[in-house]
């Protein structure tokens, strides 16, 4: 696949901007069924049927092709496939149908993206199609509509849904619309920002799902529900600011929480604001935002040799998937090119991309449970931590850290056997007997405001540990009391750096360690506690956005009883 390098060029005017949509969908069409209803692009499997794992590679691309085709995008090829596609995939009579469905089905997330198509481009996923038809992919919609979705994200889904239905004048269910988004309200919690259901996190599915969601509902439901949808719209432009905290300067955005393999949907929220017609930033500023996150990310090795997005964050990963990443699981991402559904005549067009406004050095987004830091070029978000784990892999490594990062994001443990298995950056790590162990959850009854967290935890039976982390210009400081019932040993560890490639350095000597890169360094040095200054070379591929790292750490023999550690960590230049 030819290595095509990425500049604002491909984003300058609309007719580039649908250029590089094709130019990353183009190489899917060999991969097509017969039929057009599935799409087999890779041999990996996730927990729902591998029946549906095509079906839902089929459906993503249209996150991306709905607004291409509604701005007045034309390719003949993909039309006819989805047409196709369309009708074979919901009649029961043709060998690709996608089957009835069953609580919780994975399937239900791809309705969504067909529902967007409906919305956006009725005119080529809807219309062409016959009576018998559209009776069909009415039917199999309805199958939503039958069966339990997941308490979380997934209730916009039925929403979205039994939206699609309506536009089209088809019979669809108020009652299920009604109570997704009675659940939504539950799950508001001020400021813009939702919980992802009952016990979910503040994380990218605000940003992906929660919010700019409302924004579709409220596009197409503004005359009947002018109260609800003035709800919405008001939400997101709350979110707007505390959202743009979370990136930086040349694009990039925190790497935090889960599904990270969906990589460019970080900044879908700000293409769904275009699409809604909501003023959240200054035009040129959103546009900056927007076209320098896509050529960051397009820049990355994210592509396999057949030009196809990969399961991954910065490369291609399996190390880092979730259970629910098929393989074409990434396309969601799509929906960050939302602004091509644009008119023509936008002013968005023609906009210059603006850098960032300023930014606070240290801002405290309370409603996110976040300490946003940054330099000139650097972001990074200071958290507390999960108070309980959820049934998603990883969860302590997407959540428990002490700092994430929009530069060095964040590893990944392999096991807790060795340390370079159990890659433990940012974060305290003890190793007892044979293993090492990680700070997970996080006690109730934690801390956090403008001058810093507090926190208590425990990794494991027998220990027990008090942590401040306190911000400074340059970084922060770790204190940690720690009451332990063995002997041992622990790691309090910065960031995970490259450790290869151009202006790579690193040293220990001392209570210090420290790392730097073409693009940025970080420093642990040990101020009490009996400390010295060690390098980690984890395994490769533990990190999310380069395959091969170090990480700088201060190492502590920990004695029975109480003791105090005091580490500093400096990353943002002062």
């Amino acid at each position: 696949m030819e290595n095509y390098r990425y500049t604002e060029a491909d984003f300058a005017s609309k007719a580039a901007a649908q250029k590089s949509l094709m130019r990353l969908l183009q190489p899917l069409k060999p991969f097509y069924s017969s039929g057009g209803a599935q799409l087999a692009i890779g041999a990996t499997s996730a927990h729902y049927e591998d029946e549906a794992a095509r079906m839902e590679a089929f459906a993503r691309p249209l996150w991306g092709l709905a607004p291409f085709w509604a701005g007045g995008g034309s390719e003949p090829g993909f039309a006819a496939l989805y047409r196709a596609g369309l009708a074979h995939g919901a009649d029961p009579a043709h060998p690709e149908y996608w089957g009835k469905c069953h609580d919780f089905d994975q399937k239900f997330c791809e309705m969504a993206a067909l529902s967007y198509a409906i919305l956006l481009a009725p005119q080529t996923v809807w219309q062409p199609l016959s009576e018998p038809e559209k009776a069909n992919l009415t039917e199999w919609l309805w199958e939503i509509n039958r069966s339990e979705c997941c308490a979380c994200n997934w209730q916009w889904f039925a929403i979205l849904t039994n939206l699609a239905l309506k536009s089209v004048g088809r019979p669809y269910s108020r009652e299920r619309m009604e109570a997704g988004l009675a659940m939504m309200e539950e799950y508001y919690e001020g400021g813009g920002w939702y919980r992802d259901g009952a016990g979910g996190e503040k994380d990218y599915y605000n940003p992906f799902v929660m919010v700019p969601y409302g924004l579709l509902y409220a596009m197409f439901m503004q005359d009947e529900e002018p109260e609800r949808c003035a709800r919405f719209r008001s939400r997101a432009r709350e979110f707007a600011p505390d959202f743009l905290s979370w990136f930086a300067p040349d694009g990039s955005s925190i790497a935090y929480g889960r599904s990270m393999t969906y990589r460019f949907a970080q900044a879908a929220f700000f293409a769904l604001c275009l699409l809604a017609g909501e003023e959240v930033l200054a035009l040129p500023v959103l546009k900056g935002v927007l076209v320098r996150h896509l050529v960051w990310w397009l820049n990355h090795p994210i592509l396999d040799n057949a030009g196809l997005l990969t399961i991954g964050y910065g490369y291609p990963n399996l190390q880092m998937s979730e259970s629910y990443n098929g393989p074409g699981s990434p396309y969601w991402g799509l929906i960050c090119f939302a602004f091509l559904a644009l008119p023509d005549g936008h002013p968005f067009w023609a906009a210059p991309c603006a850098p960032l406004p300023s930014l606070p050095r240290l801002q405290h987004l309370p409603h996110a449970n976040m300490l946003m830091q940054r330099d000139g070029a650097h972001t990074v978000a200071l958290v507390p931590g999960r108070t309980e784990l959820d049934d998603h892999s990883h969860t302590v490594e997407k959540y428990c850290k002490f700092a994430y990062s929009s530069r060095f994001g964040f590893s990944v443990a392999r096991s807790p056997y060795t340390l370079a298995q159990a890659a433990p950056d940012s974060t305290l790590c003890f190793k007892i007997g044979r293993f090492y162990y990680v700070k997970d959850l996080t006690a109730p009854g934690y801390s956090i405001g403008p001058d810093g967290l507090r926190l208590c935890w425990s990794p494991l039976e027998g220990v027990r540990v008090t942590t401040r982390i306190l911000p400074t210009p340059a970084g922060h400081i770790r204190e940690h009391q720690v009451e332990s019932e063995f002997d041992c040993e622990a790691y309090d560890c910065g960031f995970a750096l490259p450790a290869a490639g151009p202006d790579t350095a690193r040293a220990a000597q001392g209570p210090r360690a420290a790392a730097r890169c073409q693009n940025g360094f970080c420093t642990v040095t040990a101020l009490a506690g009996g400390g010295r200054g060690e390098l980690l070379l984890p395994d490769p591929n533990t990190n999310l956005i380069v395959p091969k790292t170090v990480i700088p750490m201060a190492v502590y023999p920990i004695r029975r009883g109480s003791q105090a550690l005091r580490t500093e960590v400096s990353y943002l230049e002062p």
